[in-house]
């Protein structure tokens, strides 16, 4: 039986989710990959202890994480029978429905018997009286919102989520439904989005600055744009990458040159941090209070490890903004004189959602006029 580390919170940072009463590890656990029939056992227990042990408590699925569909919760529901039982009142779980499930009129998008089905199906798979946390998982251009968000706080009146959220929502959307769920007193807390140095959706869909002004909290997944923004592919496609091995959720076709420049680029730029690219990239996420917490993803525990390291190290000074800025302008004017053709590549512009970000790479490299 685990017996997790006494110094479990001895470093973790938890911030508060919007202006809600709970609190969000700095990092949390997405089990959106290598949670599933593919993946192995063992690994899923040994992850998830390394996770608890250095204060991560937010385990995050969906009903269709796996493959196959329901696959991550029913392995997680394993390991907390297992395993984790004794500490269930220290871990934040969250899972969500909205995307495809089963066959079907049924089985999809956000109708109130979808998403009430959907939610006790997980419950079962997990082996759980309750969720903290139930997502509706995208927007719904068909079903009226009043109905999904009811069903939300239907829900939570049933005791089966103690909080709800909303996931792949926009700016004007999620407006719309923080009225709805503050009218039926429903404790909505935060947004699950997608959000990275190469995706700035939340910044352009108006999410990011709307939850901030409501006092949501945003919690991100894909930081690391599917592992792009690591050491993994500054070289090339490796064999036993993701690209190569599986290509569902990133094909070759993203590793353009221009890509792999900029990737090359950001690299440069985390070493004079003294980061790697990947804690880079994560501490860009979280580097102002408006993220509550970034989702990574791991194949392996060395991984969780590795990304934690970020905690403590989430600043930028206006002077590595200026920095980053002078030394990206001197390798985009060698690369448009043709004088370091090999050079990794970046154009700077102001960016909308941070005073400081003014400085930072917006990596559009099809700007360089």
């Amino acid at each position: 039986m685990y017996i997790a580390d006494e110094k479990r919170y001895d470093t973790m940072v938890y911030n508060r989710c919007g202006n809600s009463g709970l609190k969000l590890p700095l990092v949390s656990l997405g089990l959106w990959h290598n949670f599933g029939d593919t993946g192995v056992y063992e690994n899923m227990k040994q992850m998830c202890f390394t996770a608890f042990d250095h204060g991560i408590t937010h385990f995050d699925l969906a009903n269709n994480y796996g493959p196959a569909y329901g696959s991550a919760e029913r392995n997680f529901g394993k390991i907390m029978k297992e395993e984790l039982h004794p500490y269930r009142d220290e871990l934040l779980i969250s899972t969500k429905a909205g995307f495809d499930m089963w066959k079907g009129p049924y089985g999809n998008w956000g109708s109130r018997k979808y998403l009430i089905a959907s939610l006790d199906q997980s419950l079962k798979r997990l082996g759980l009286d309750y969720v903290d946390i139930f997502y509706h998982h995208r927007m719904d251009p068909e079903t009226p919102l009043e109905e999904t968000m009811g069903a939300l706080d239907s829900i939570v009146k049933s005791g089966k989520a103690l909080y709800v959220g909303l996931s792949n929502y926009d700016g004007p959307t999620l407006r719309k439904a923080t009225a709805i769920l503050s009218d039926l007193k429903c404790p909505f807390i935060i947004n699950q989005n997608r959000y990275s140095i190469f995706d700035r959706t939340i910044e352009n869909n108006a999410l990011k600055d709307t939850a901030y002004e409501l006092k949501k909290g945003i919690i991100a997944f894909s930081p690391l744009a599917q592992g792009l923004l690591t050491n993994r592919y500054l070289n090339g496609i490796p064999t036993d990458s993701r690209i190569a091995t599986d290509g569902r959720f990133l094909k070759e076709s993203a590793l353009t040159p221009e890509k792999l420049a900029q990737i090359q680029a950001l690299n440069v730029l985390a070493g004079e941090r003294d980061q790697t690219l990947a804690e880079m990239a994560l501490s860009w996420i979280l580097r102002d209070d408006k993220v509550t917490s970034v989702l990574i993803g791991a194949s392996k525990p060395e991984q969780i490890l590795d990304n934690i390291k970020i905690i403590g190290h989430t600043d930028f000074t206006e002077e590595e903004f200026t920095k980053d800025r002078d030394d990206c302008s001197r390798l985009t004017l060698k690369y448009k004189m043709g004088l370091y053709k090999n050079s990794p590549i970046c154009y700077l512009s102001r960016s909308r959602s941070n005073e400081c970000d003014r400085y930072f790479c917006s990596l559009n490299t099809t700007s360089l006029s």
